[in-house]
């Protein structure tokens, strides 16, 4: 199917112009079953087009109940005496969506789903871990690493998080049917959710990533949480060979730090060091891959736009038309 990367103007056209995709893929496969599964993501690059969702759903443009959804990611070890209060957490994406979507919502989705990390005692996990150095193995090459626990681990509880929570979650979206549309922010090393660059794109669908010390300190520093005792040392997250088993991938980039890892996507050969990178691979598989950026995180693209389009890639410049321009308008 084409790769279509689509350039706005700013957040505000952005979101819109991806919120019409999403709402449009919505209206067209609820013609044709009875339930759709949105795959959803945190951070600030889709809080926009939440917006625009919840209004349209409001707004009877299509029936929110009859909707399921899968989020990318959620923190292990956030402060909670049980997994309600983790996932009670100000900072737990649970919370997030919560408050960015989910709760603008008059009918409710008929069912959400955020990776369970919160059902995980991070004490446990880390003492787990070391009693046990060979149920499991480190993959990456970069700061943030994956960490693969083995089918055959002897400790109870290293399968038990393999096993309840991570292949769990995989075989959830594989029984509802895989996921229609997914909606993802990208990092600035080119990476979605917490796989993070360098870690494998293969055997990863579901992951259990130890997050860098810099990361770690940064969440402290900018007090998200009080010290390093109470912060989060790892996270579950969909892995980049799940994310692109979705029918539809619309991804979200906004801002300088997205210039970059953007552009790299686009122009070097697909490469771990750069997750989204397998856009490529997918889109030349069959699926359907939409960047949707404003000006700034397409500068580069559009800098290369004749390099780009060779590789079979259309792209199409609307920053400087209106937001209202509908999306059957556009390139699909």
């Amino acid at each position: 199917m084409p790769f279509n990367v689509i350039v706005c103007r700013d957040f505000d056209h952005m979101s819109e112009i991806a919120a019409h995709i999403v709402i449009e893929d919505v209206k067209d496969k609820l013609n044709q079953k009875d339930r759709y599964t949105l795959g959803l993501a945190t951070g600030n690059s889709p809080t926009g087009l939440y917006k625009h969702l919840a209004k349209a759903a409001n707004a009877g443009e299509f029936d929110s109940s009859k909707i399921q959804s899968f989020n990318l990611d959620e923190y292990v070890g956030l402060p909670g005496k049980n997994a309600q209060q983790r996932a009670l957490h100000p900072e737990s994406y649970s919370y997030f969506m919560v408050q960015k979507l989910f709760s603008l919502l008059k009918k409710n989705f008929k069912v959400t789903n955020v990776p369970w990390g919160t059902l995980i005692d991070q004490k446990k996990l880390v003492a787990e871990l070391e009693a046990n150095p060979d149920d499991w193995e480190e993959q990456g090459k970069d700061k943030g690493k994956a960490i693969v626990i083995k089918q055959d681990a002897r400790s109870d509880y290293l399968r038990w998080v393999r096993e309840e929570i991570l292949d769990a979650y995989c075989e959830k979206i594989n029984s509802s049917g895989g996921i229609d549309l997914h909606v993802v922010g990208v990092g600035e090393r080119g990476h979605i959710a917490f796989h993070e660059s360098g870690i494998p794109f293969a055997g990863n669908k579901m992951l259990l990533v130890k997050l860098d010390e810099n990361t770690i300190n940064n969440a402290v520093k900018d007090g998200h949480f009080p010290d390093k005792e109470h912060s989060p040392l790892y996270a579950i997250s969909m892995g980049v060979e799940l994310v692109y088993e979705a029918k539809t991938i619309v991804l979200l980039a906004n801002g300088d730090r997205k210039t970059e890892p953007i552009a790299d996507s686009l122009l070097e050969k697909p490469s771990d060091s750069v997750p989204i990178s397998f856009s490529q691979n997918y889109s030349r598989d069959g699926g359907n891959m939409i960047y949707v950026l404003d000006k700034v995180a397409g500068k580069r693209v559009l800098e290369n736009a004749s390099k780009i389009k060779a590789k079979g890639i259309d792209i199409e410049d609307i920053s400087s038309q209106s937001a209202s321009r509908k999306v059957e308008d556009l390139l699909f």
